[in-house]
């Protein structure tokens, strides 16, 4: 995720980080040469005058910017629903520690079980990033259940499944009520939700057909924008169409960015911010004193 200061308008006229620049520069490079050669040829493909005017590009101009703002608005959603997903976590990592801390009996080694719920955290970035499972646990998690993540297909469910018998320990042995128990079991229950809806995002991508339909009208509706408008404003043609393709590109891409929101790119989700943030919070209610939170790099992107 890009994290910064708000630029003045002018600098933000010409900031590069965060454009999305980079990632479109050949497409937009084929445009503006392919519309130089519109403009050496007037018009003319193999000595055949193309008629067109900008009457046509109008209609498919706001019917395509309709179906390109659908396409952001479907990413993006996926995008928002990952970051609730995400802030859910949080609370209800927080939800159980307190139960963890202040419901059993004060003979109850609580810590490790405490530190187990920040695993977790780290066990799902690490699924969702498709990294080895066990990469951050190695202060949270005892040698045996390390282990056992470290070679699992789903590590966090393992976790869960700790979880859960380390109540089912206390319980049987009288330091948990069995109501309070219930209780604590509904807190990892909505965990294991967080899991889900996660997994769900990452294993289902969008219809590839809608990514193909999309790409395609983008395409054509820029290779053929300058043979409409080069009668009308000749020289200008390769600005002006470079500008519109620019939209449309950048739109297009920023929506693949946002449409797994789990990955390294810039605008993906800071997961590696986000699990340590929850293992910051769980620490100090610990009394420990947690490390330092991340910060952007010197491209001002939160990892």
């Amino acid at each position: 995720m890009i994290v910064r200061p708000r630029p003045h308008w002018i600098h933000l006229l010409f900031v590069r980080r965060g454009s999305i620049v980079r990632e479109i520069f050949t497409q937009q490079l084929f445009i503006f040469l392919l519309c130089c050669a519109v403009v050496v040829l007037h018009g003319q493909l193999f000595h055949w005058k193309v008629t067109l005017n900008s009457s046509p590009f109008s209609l498919m101009g706001v019917a395509l910017a309709i179906f390109l703002g659908f396409r952001i608005n479907v990413s993006y959603e996926r995008y928002w629903e990952a970051r609730k997903l995400w802030g859910a976590l949080l609370i209800e990592a927080r939800n159980l520690a307190r139960q963890a801390l202040t419901l059993p009996t004060a003979a109850t080694e609580t810590r490790t079980f405490v530190l187990g719920i920040a695993a977790f955290a780290h066990v799902l970035r690490n699924q969702l990033r498709d990294e080895p499972r066990d990469r951050g646990t190695t202060e949270l998690l005892p040698g045996e259940q390390q282990a056992q993540v470290a070679s699992a297909r789903f590590a966090p469910a393992l976790v869960l499944l700790w979880l859960g018998e380390r109540l089912g320990e206390w319980r049987r042995r009288g330091q948990l009520d069995p109501f309070l128990s219930q209780t604590m079991e509904q807190t990892l229950n909505q965990l294991s939700y967080t899991l889900g809806g996660c997994e769900r995002i990452a294993s289902t991508p969008l219809p590839f057909t809608y990514t193909v339909i999309l790409h395609r009208s983008a395409y054509l509706y820029c290779m053929l924008l300058p043979f409409g408008l080069v009668d009308s404003i000749g020289l200008m043609t390769p600005l002006v169409v470079t500008f519109v393709s620019y939209t449309f590109f950048a739109l297009e891409a920023l929506s693949d960015q946002l449409e797994d929101p789990f990955g390294r790119q810039s605008n993906d989700l800071p997961l590696d911010a986000l699990a340590a943030g929850v293992e910051a919070s769980l620490r100090e209610m610990l009394g420990e004193t947690p490390p330092p939170a991340p910060q952007p790099d010197a491209n001002f992107v939160l990892s």
